[in-house]
């Protein structure tokens, strides 16, 4: 029976079964088999046909319920103050509607101004901390909000939490909040995982879940939990707090950790604002939030709204576009990149997730394929978070059809048929033919990116067509095209063949380091290029030098030395020098000793398009001043220079730091003498 199903009873008891099964899965297990926004389906799906036939709800039903039952793991504990959960809105008109709810139970009128703190929803899991006269005693799970479970032991070995309070401290302090993982102790999580050979783990919020409910608190204090505090419980002896933000202000005195994400509202468009902002930044922070919530400041007023058995009437979630999604895995490809790596990837049938339609997904290599198990034909679980790259998680395994076969990787390259090679000791197989067409193709387009030779209109497609036709075969051919050639071809226009080799052009004359960063060597990055580029000083030093003499650089290891000086002493890498250097490309390194080094030790970031930088130019002006060139906002940030079109993430986040932000001009002045002067962007801040 699926959900099509015309009769009410069945379908009403299929739901409630799935919700419950899932609920455990969740809750209790810590292995939630599908995302929260396919659960928030199924019990709107349940809430609307119990609305709709009254006669058929139950007590028991999941809508009126919270967490699940505490497992037999842990002691229970039975919490003082009930811990219930949020009712959920998933857009503005939903939100709208609640405030409308809250007007109505204070009994005045819609328009009449209410105070409301709203705060960041923590993707992470529901925590209660007891202290008596100071001193933490019991730390407990939300459990089913009633009984709980004692994970103590546990939650002293998250060090954000304090063992004991300031002097003074009431005789009992309830604190409810949310313990996370940060992303950064998630990557690194995952980087370990995948280089030990085990499955990479599926996302920050089911890591912390698992890590928090060890039976052994020396594994719970290594994975670098940490907490947020959003709400009191159980209070005796405390000051008199008339609001919600007061309650969280003395959280804070007392040295509980609370998010400084929160603002204070009296209206609608108010809230929307937070919202919207935080919809576009939710990625800016190093912690993983799936929404807002929204509460009615007042402390009175929130006794005067009261409750439901799951929910208070207070307090609405607002719900972010989900970043998880399942969908069916129509088929496996293995791509060839552009030093050979042979990657595997998957062929979703089109999921909208994570802000765009996704119907491709990375699936790391063979090992993870293997460990994750993911077959063609499974539902699975995909995940998109911001413009991190399209990622299956794993299978639904309740839905996988039986008898599906597993998936093999293959033996030979896709593309050129030639054996595939996984060397000892690496967790990625490679194809080692030096003209395999998708290793020629790869490293032309890496080559002409933004990151590299910057070669704008050499796309993938262009590439690809001028391969076809004969007219390239590696890099080097770039800057020998015969372009009368190119204008008899179908699809390229006059302007487009002046625009592209214009582009061309103007390469000759990009940064060594950029050239460097082009030819696409093995474990070599743009921070290597850059020290090679300026220690040698030209292209021929560098490809003379030996991997000791590489290494000898400070800030490069033996790995990429030997790495660089095996790729220059080969002969398809001799062959490009003469081509680039038949090409007129600049070989020259930067003459660092005649540069002023103006900003020695300041971060600039720049965002938006300045007319007289490119992107690139723009950093390598920075860092051949001693200056740094981050990619985002943070204390640390001398300056924010403005161009066109800048990212709201970055100027909200220098906004919100108070860091200076100039224009171009202004920027023009910083790079010849140091200072920081304000421009029109400043001004226009003030």
């Amino acid at each position: 029976m699926t959900k099509e199903a015309t009769d009410p009873i069945t379908r009403i008891a299929e739901l409630r079964g799935q919700i419950a099964h899932h609920n455990l899965a969740y809750h209790q297990q810590d292995k939630p088999e599908i995302p929260d926004a396919e659960y928030d389906l199924l019990v709107r799906e349940l809430t609307a046909l119990e609305e709709a036939h009254p006669e058929l709800a139950v007590p028991d039903s999941p809508t009126g319920q919270v967490g699940a039952p505490p497992s037999a793991t842990f002691a229970p504990v039975q919490h003082s103050v009930p811990m219930q959960s949020l009712d959920n809105s998933f857009d503005n008109d939903e939100l709208t509607a609640w405030t409308g709810r809250v007007a109505r139970g204070l009994e005045v009128d819609e328009g009449t101004a209410i105070g409301y703190m709203c705060e960041l929803k923590i993707d992470g899991i529901a925590l209660s901390l007891r202290y008596e006269n100071g001193r933490l005693v019991q730390g407990a799970t939300r459990g089913n909000g009633r009984v709980g479970e004692d994970i103590t032991a546990n939650i002293r070995t998250v060090s954000v939490i304090p063992q004991q309070l300031p002097a003074g401290a009431p005789e009992v302090v309830e604190v409810r909040g949310e313990v996370y993982l940060p992303v950064a102790k998630f990557n690194a999580l995952n980087e370990a995982q995948e280089a030990a050979g085990l499955p990479r783990y599926a996302n920050p919020r089911n890591t912390a879940a698992g890590s928090l409910r060890q039976k052994d608190p020396t594994i719970t204090a290594s994975r670098g939990l940490a907490f947020w505090a959003y709400q009191l419980g159980q209070v005796t002896g405390g000051p008199k707090l008339n609001t919600h933000e007061e309650a969280l202000n003395w959280l804070e005195r007392l040295g509980l950790p609370v998010n400084p994400e929160r603002r204070r509202v009296q209206s609608i468009p108010e809230m929307i604002d937070f919202t919207t902002q935080w919809h576009e930044r939710r990625h800016d922070l190093d912690y993983e939030i799936d929404g807002a919530v929204i509460k009615v400041d007042s402390l009175a007023q929130q006794r005067q709204l009261g409750s439901t058995s799951r929910a208070p009437r207070w307090a609405m979630a607002y719900k972010l576009p989900p970043e998880e999604r399942t969908t069916k895995l129509l088929d496996i490809h293995v791509s060839i990149g552009r030093t050979g790596k042979a990657t595997p990837f998957a062929v979703l049938e089109p999921i909208f997730v994570g802000g765009s339609t996704v119907q491709i997904a990375t699936l790391h290599n063979d090992d993870q394929v293997r460990i994750k198990d993911v077959r063609p034909g499974d539902t699975v679980i995909v995940r998109k978070a911001g413009d991190v790259i399209p990622e299956v998680l794993g299978p639904v395994l309740a839905e996988r059809p039986e008898g599906l076969a597993p998936w093999e990787f293959p033996t030979h390259c896709p593309s050129c048929s030639q054996p595939l090679e996984r060397p000892p000791d690496e967790a990625h197989t490679f194809c080692v033919n030096p003209v395999c067409p998708s290793r020629q193709q790869s490293q032309i387009e890496y080559f002409a990116g933004r990151g590299a030779m910057d070669i704008e209109g050499m796309g993938e497609m262009v590439v690809a067509r001028f391969i076809q036709e004969e007219l390239i075969t590696d890099v080097g051919d770039i800057y020998s095209i015969d372009w009368d050639k190119v204008g008899q071809l179908d699809r390229f226009g006059e302007t487009t063949v002046q625009n592209l080799r214009a582009a061309v052009d103007a390469s000759r004359q990009r940064p060594l380091a950029s050239l460097l960063i082009g030819l696409g060597i093995r474990h070599f990055g743009p921070s290597g290029a850059e020290l090679l580029a300026s220690h040698f000083g030209n292209l021929d030093a560098i490809a003379a030098a030996s991997a000791d003499e590489i290494a000898a650089i400070d800030g490069v290891g033996p790995v990429i030395a030997q790495s660089v000086a095996d790729y220059f002493a080969s002969g398809s890498a001799q062959d490009l020098v003469k081509k680039f250097k038949k090409g007129e490309l600049n070989l020259q390194g930067p003459k660092k000793a005649d540069v002023p080094q103006v900003l020695a030790g300041l971060a600039i970031v720049v965002t938006g398009t300045l007319e007289g930088f490119s992107r690139d130019s723009a950093a390598e002006a920075i860092k051949s001043r001693g200056g740094k060139n981050p990619g985002s906002v943070s204390k640390k940030t001398a300056a924010v220079v403005i161009g066109e079109n800048p990212g709201a993430s970055k100027l909200g986040k220098a906004e919100d730091l108070e860091v200076p932000m100039i224009d171009e001009a202004a920027f023009v002045r910083l790079l010849q003498t140091g200072e920081i002067e304000t421009g029109e962007a400043e001004r226009d801040r003030q």
